[in-house]
């Protein structure tokens, strides 16, 4: 764990734990977060676990190319923005910045 002006860089989960095109909820502290890895060296991204529609976990749901879809109720938003894409979703994703190091993925947590 690091920590910088406005964030604290805590360790998530091993790049082996999460296969390409696949999704990992963790928590870090009192927060569940979404880890997705996109195909084709797409990158990884990490965003708020539940959806802001109803309360479901998104790492249950459907990665599709950039978007994850809520097993609830079928809304989805773009893994890269937290922007939500379609109905019934009329609320952003929190997103996180992640960084990679030594096959680990760290997550940017706000302080």
């Amino acid at each position: 764990m690091t920590t910088t002006e406005n964030v604290t860089w805590v360790r998530a989960a091993s790049l082996a734990e999460l296969g390409e095109g696949a999704i990992l909820g963790v928590a870090i502290g009192d927060k569940s977060i979404a880890l997705y890895r996109l195909e084709d060296e797409g990158g990884v991204f990490a965003t708020d676990n539940i959806c802001t529609h109803a309360l479901a976990y998104l790492s249950d749901g459907w990665l599709d190319g950039e978007t994850i879809e809520c097993p609830l109720h079928g809304g989805a938003f773009n893994v890269k923005t937290g922007k939500g894409v379609c109905a019934p979703v009329t609320k952003d994703l929190q997103t996180y910045e992640v960084r990679l190091e030594d096959g680990e993925i760290y997550v940017a947590m706000p302080r």
